[in-house]
């Protein structure tokens, strides 16, 4: 079993280009979890909509369009979907969907949240994106209480730690490294969830998931790890491996899988 992320910057984009029909036909996820799809339901074509042998879902932003919104495509259909995490200020910018199967190929109650977290670069923003952190980790404790297998990912627009970004000096002020993001970070880690990359890679260097396309950045490799997988410990026994694929392109972010 494969799971996949990937911070498309937009779907239409990424599929009009071929990279993600090259994504799709190499890696063959059985669920692929998707951020910044930037789209509108009237936008997406049949063959986003309907891709292949998928059930897709989506969650749209409902203050902007072409802005934010996420995307679950899944081989097997799920018996649960949801659709943010039941606070307006933050659902209305179509971050959260998630999938729930009550049997995922012999994997019982499996429950995957696929989450696009806010910058803080903006005025206000940073003030917003703390306060989104802290109403997702209540959130997903939530639901944790019912289902034990829980699993979340996405472009989490934070790096733990000094090893996660190529220039961690230059950025100790700068949001997506500031000390009060990254305890939030820490806090996830202890109520229980591992972060499945580092947990199988602890000292693996200079390896990001997302580049600067400005200054040209991914061709110097000075990066940011910042999309991950986070797994409760009863995911954590039956994971494999979890891959930062740098070779695949057509975003300003690489995929991200988990396996099983």
């Amino acid at each position: 079993m494969k799971i996949a992320s990937w911070n498309l910057n937009g779907i239409r984009s990424t599929y009009k280009n071929g990279n993600f029909d090259i994504f799709m036909k190499k890696i063959k996820p059985d669920i692929l979890c998707l951020q910044e799809t930037k789209s509108e339901p009237e936008q997406l074509s049949k063959e986003l909509l309907n891709y292949a042998d998928y059930n897709s879902y989506f969650e749209f932003s409902k203050i902007k369009k072409g802005y934010s919104g996420v995307a679950i495509y899944s081989k097997q259909k799920p018996d649960e979907i949801i659709h943010g995490m039941g606070v307006k200020k933050f659902d209305d910018e179509g971050r959260i969907i998630g999938v729930y199967f009550k049997n995922f190929m012999n994997t019982r109650d499996l429950l995957l949240i696929n989450v696009y977290f806010p910058q803080g670069g903006r005025e206000g923003r940073l003030e917003y994106k703390l306060e989104f952190y802290d109403a997702f980790l209540k959130f997903i404790e939530k639901l944790r209480q019912k289902h034990k297998k829980v699993i979340f990912c996405g472009d989490i627009n934070t790096a733990h730690e000094a090893i996660d970004l190529a220039r961690p000096k230059e950025n100790e002020n700068n949001t997506g490294f500031l000390p009060e993001e990254r305890a939030w970070l820490d806090e996830v880690i202890r109520h229980g969830y591992t972060d499945a990359f580092r947990y199988f890679y602890s000292n693996k260097k200079d390896i990001y998931t997302f580049w600067d396309q400005k200054t040209r950045a991914r061709d110097r490799n000075v990066g940011w790890r910042i999309d991950s997988f986070f797994v409760t410990p009863e995911v954590l026994v039956k994971t494999k491996d979890s891959k930062i694929l740098t070779d695949i392109y057509g975003s300003d972010h690489c995929p991200v899988t988990l396996e099983f």
